[in-house]
């Protein structure tokens, strides 16, 4: 990160909570399982805390997401993962389905509006879109490591009971203290949170002289470019819907595709672990073409090999644990350079400052809420007689995913967006130069 200059610290805060974000999913999903024995849970509650955390991170993200854009989004940023600390501290010390409820909503909500806050935040204060860019990119890279971290202590913890559940949620604890220190105390965070207010207040914008605050709705259906941002908004709407039907798919249940394909629970596991560090190493090399035109190629790469790795799993089936893994790795090269890194940055590229958390936390609620009626009955779905069935789906998946991303692309050049960033990279080189 020290390319970003004093703006390391900036991409740090804001892709820690990521990291706990990913990090909450995947640590529930892991731990589950022994707090079901620990906390005498039966089947029906266990599904009811899975759910549960997912519409709490869609509401989350819809509603405070408004809340931050309405009030103070610095302020939330700053506490919003306090708010996660007391979830996280309620489930490590709960004794009973309705506290370990309670602890995983309270989680939940708080990690559903980080996430758009936090990567508003980076577009707020970075000093040119292109390192905006590559900024956000990089929160995803936190997003992943959150996987792997969550998996790696669940996986050392399995043999201790309900204890090792506990001991991942304090784990998740700390972090979220930590984070909320640092992002209330530093100074260099105020720093740069001041240096972006008086760049605002002296650019004409969406901010008129009477101090009218515009919302979603007046940018999107009352604004002079409403057309222009419907557009933008419905491609981004769709894209990232259906891509995450497949990744948030594989994301929850890909060892249970491999233990009922015959893998152990052990191996199961250590190939997870294989595929989030693989992950790691694509993003890294993904967030150095984040802020530009290249980005573009490398989406319709990531596509093919979308298409390559669902067709094959279509054809293949469960029959061959190795095969599962060699299509699971091609979906992991075209998820991360067709995915979540390029979501973040098209929409804090595409739409103005004051209304982004609004429009990602929106985007991201209404995909999270789907992703959690579809995982209601993926078990059926990826079952070794099914299987094939719904990987066939998923190719169609795929392309409607990237006909939405191709009809990005393309107003991206109708409109010159990329052609702005580069102006703007220029006009701004002297303010990032203060900060560095």
């Amino acid at each position: 990160m020290r390319k970003y200059g004093s703006y390391w610290g900036l991409t740090a805060v804001a892709g820690i909570g990521s990291l706990l974000g990913s990090g909450l999913i995947v640590g529930l999903a892991s731990t589950v399982t022994v707090f079901q024995t620990g906390l005498n849970l039966t089947n029906g509650q266990v599904g009811i805390i899975s759910g549960a955390l997912t519409f709490a991170i869609a509401f989350g993200s819809i509603f405070g997401s408004r809340f931050a854009d309405r009030v103070s989004i610095i302020g939330v940023f700053n506490w919003i993962n306090f708010m996660y600390a007391i979830g996280a501290l309620i489930c490590v010390l709960s004794t009973g389905f309705p506290m370990l409820l309670l602890g995983v909503v309270v989680a939940g909500v708080a990690s559903g509006t980080d996430l758009p806050v936090s990567l508003a935040v980076i577009s707020r204060d970075a000093p040119n879109q292109e390192m905006a860019s590559q900024m956000v990119a990089s929160t995803q890279i936190f997003w992943q490591v959150g996987q792997f971290v969550s998996t790696g202590a669940a996986f050392i913890v399995s043999t201790m009971a309900i204890t090792g559940g506990r001991i991942v949620f304090a784990l998740f604890v700390v972090l979220a203290v930590i984070l909320w220190i640092w992002r209330t105390l530093s100074m260099n965070m105020r720093r740069l949170h001041k240096a972006a207010a008086e760049r605002i207040a002296n650019r004409d914008g969406l901010v008129k002289a009477t101090g009218k605050r515009m919302s979603v709705m007046d940018v999107l259906f009352h604004s002079a470019n409403r057309k222009m941002y419907m557009r933008l908004f419905m491609a981004i709407l769709i894209y990232y819907v259906f891509w995450n039907f497949i990744a948030n798919t594989w994301g929850q249940f890909t060892t249970f595709v491999l233990v009922k394909a015959g893998a152990s629970q052990t191996l199961s596991t250590g190939i997870g672990l294989g595929l989030h560090i693989a992950a790691l190493f694509i993003l890294g090399l993904y967030v150095t073409v984040a802020g530009s035109a290249k980005r573009n190629t490398w989406f319709g790469i990531g596509v093919v090999f979308a298409i390559v790795a669902m067709g094959g799993l279509a054809i293949c089936g469960s029959e061959s644990i190795a095969l599962i893994v060699a299509f699971m790795l091609i979906w992991g090269v075209g998820s991360m350079l067709s995915g979540e890194a390029i979501y973040k940055v098209w929409t804090q590229e595409s739409f103005p400052e004051e209304v982004r958390a609004s429009i990602q936390g929106f985007i991201n609620g209404i995909s999270r809420f789907l992703c959690g009626l579809l995982a209601m009955v993926t078990p059926l779905l990826v079952l070794p007689g099914t299987i094939k069935t719904t990987m066939w789906g998923f190719v169609g998946v795929v392309v409607i995913f990237a006909l939405a991303g191709i009809s990005m692309i393309r107003a991206e050049k109708k409109y010159h967006m990329l052609d702005d960033t580069k102006k703007k990279k220029k006009s701004d080189t002297g303010s990032a130069t203060q900060h560095s």
